[in-house]
């Protein structure tokens, strides 16, 4: 473990601690920040306990929000409008009995002791308490052996682990989630008792489950999560779709089965640290293969046929079920709907890769691009962007390229006729071309005021001279677009 430096705790929680204790109580800091700051990590929340109660609390600070019933206290600080510090939350020393809902106490007693405090605490990594004293640590209390389990890597419940999950069923998969967000690993009673009382998890609220779930998958290591939660048994009832993945064989392109291709390739995307839509795209793309799954007699191989469509519809039905955002949902089930697209650059043409720009959406373009190297690493390749991808990439940019047109000039066609006073006709073709060459050589001359005094010019000018001029334009925006084509094509290593 890692010395702590007084530097690490900010002022503001420093100035609560300080301000109970001056009011006549104890503070201390406890839980996740306090094993966070022996890991070395930075805390993400700050909580106080002490023996003073809410309404006591509230009295010693100019602001705070009190809207729970266990005590909770959240003091704002006002030093700053732009606050670079979340709230503090400060609750007093309390007691729970009885969760006849495997979540809520159904009795909250205050106490004026610290002991009874850490004794209530999920796990012993978070039980440990510390007071301070100018702003470092001065005392240490760790009743449960929180330390060892530090050192030892280990998530221990407090007390024996049925009575724990019995309580609060969430806690299972909080005791997964924080050994994969540490680097943990879970303790074999805890595990064990994990596994004796999996199906208590469904008697927990599908957003609680949710946001567990989603701690696991952005988090850096999604694939041992879900591997730990396939072995404690709780993923049979958060998303038994995956696991009927096990054991299903893949092509001779593939080296694992569904489910270990699909791990794998939602690991990827947390290894390239890409955001939520990705890692679950990545989780689900063929989430639908077990029941396409036929068998070709020409190849002697299995076969998917659809699988990505079908695996769009059952994506959002699980996000559905899971009560995911509508944007999540829409973008992911988007995502693994298009993942299968063919991508031979030397079989496809620009069009193909537009109208793949237009299903998928030019938002989310480059997101399927990531998608794609996911399912490439999860299929055991070495490489995630082959000659071939990386032409395709080149394709889509061009696909996105603003063309060299005549559209870019502050003066159109119309603007022309009224300029001349003339009827459409070949002329204001000409006219325009021979104006963007001149742009294209200076756009500082791209502007109404110059391109109509140009205009006025070039319409004084003979038929053969204005079609020299207009064929010069024509040559300079064909080499403008081979300049920007190559520009792409060294972007992405195609040249």
């Amino acid at each position: 473990m890692k010395a702590v430096k007084s530097s690490t705790i900010p002022s503001e929680v420093i100035t609560v601690v300080e301000t109970l204790e001056k009011g006549g109580f104890q503070a201390y800091l406890v839980g996740g920040c306090v094993r966070d700051l022996f890991l070395g990590r930075a805390p993400k929340d700050w909580d106080v306990t002490t023996n003073a109660k809410p309404e006591q609390i509230q009295a010693l600070f100019v602001k705070t929000v009190y809207e729970n019933t266990f005590g909770t206290v959240c003091v704002i600080n006002e030093e700053t409008e732009e606050k670079t510090l979340k709230n503090i939350e400060v609750t007093p020393y309390r007691m729970e009995k009885g969760y006849s809902d495997r979540r809520h106490p159904d009795v909250v007693n205050f106490s004026d002791k610290i002991e009874d405090d850490l004794m209530r605490r999920d796990f012993t990594v978070n039980a440990i308490a510390v007071s301070l004293s100018n702003g470092a640590i001065k005392d240490i209390i760790d009743l449960y052996g929180g330390f060892a389990d530090i050192k030892d890597k280990s998530i221990r419940t407090v007390g024996a682990p049925r009575d724990r999950f019995n309580e609060d069923a969430l806690r299972m998969m909080r005791a997964i989630r924080l050994a994969v967000e540490l680097d943990f690993t879970c303790n074999r009673d805890t595990m064990k008792a994990i596994q004796s009382q999996n199906s208590f998890i469904k008697g927990v609220s599908v957003e609680r489950v949710r946001d567990e779930f989603t701690k696991i998958i952005t988090s850096d290591s999604p694939m041992n999560g879900l591997l730990m939660l396939h072995d404690a048994g709780l993923l049979q009832y958060i998303v038994p779709e995956l696991e009927r993945g096990i054991g299903v064989e893949q092509p001779q392109a593939h080296t694992y089965d569904v489910w270990n291709h699909l791990i794998r390739s939602v690991q990827h995307a947390a290894d390239r640290k890409w955001d939520l839509e990705i890692r679950l795209a990545a989780l689900f793309h063929d989430i639908a293969k077990p029941q396409t799954k036929g068998f070709s007699r020409e190849t002697q191989q299995p076969t998917f046929y659809g699988h990505e469509v079908v695996g769009s519809r059952e994506t959002r039905k699980i996000l559905e079920r899971m009560k995911f955002s509508r944007v999540t949902i829409e973008k992911v089930t988007k995502l693994v709907r298009w993942h299968m697209f063919f991508a031979d650059t030397a079989m496809i043409s620009l069009s193909a890769v537009r109208r793949m720009v237009v299903n998928v959406g030019r938002e989310n373009i480059w997101d399927l691009m990531n998608l794609r190297a996911c399912d490439r690493i999860g299929t055991g390749r070495p490489k995630e962007n082959p000659f071939r991808l990386r032409k395709y990439k080149a394709m889509i940019d061009q696909a996105l390229m603003d063309p060299v047109s005549v559209t870019m000039l502050k003066i159109d066609g119309k603007g022309i006729m009224q300029v001349l006073n003339i009827t459409p006709g070949p002329k204001i073709g000409m006219i325009l071309s021979a104006l963007l060459e001149e742009v294209l050589d200076d756009p500082k001359l791209n502007t109404e005021e110059y391109l109509t005094k140009r205009t006025k010019e070039m319409n004084s000018l003979s038929e053969t001279d204005l079609r020299a001029l207009s064929e010069k334009g024509k040559e300079r925006k064909e080499l403008e677009e081979e300049k920007l084509i190559s520009e792409i094509h060294s972007k992405h290593n195609v040249n």
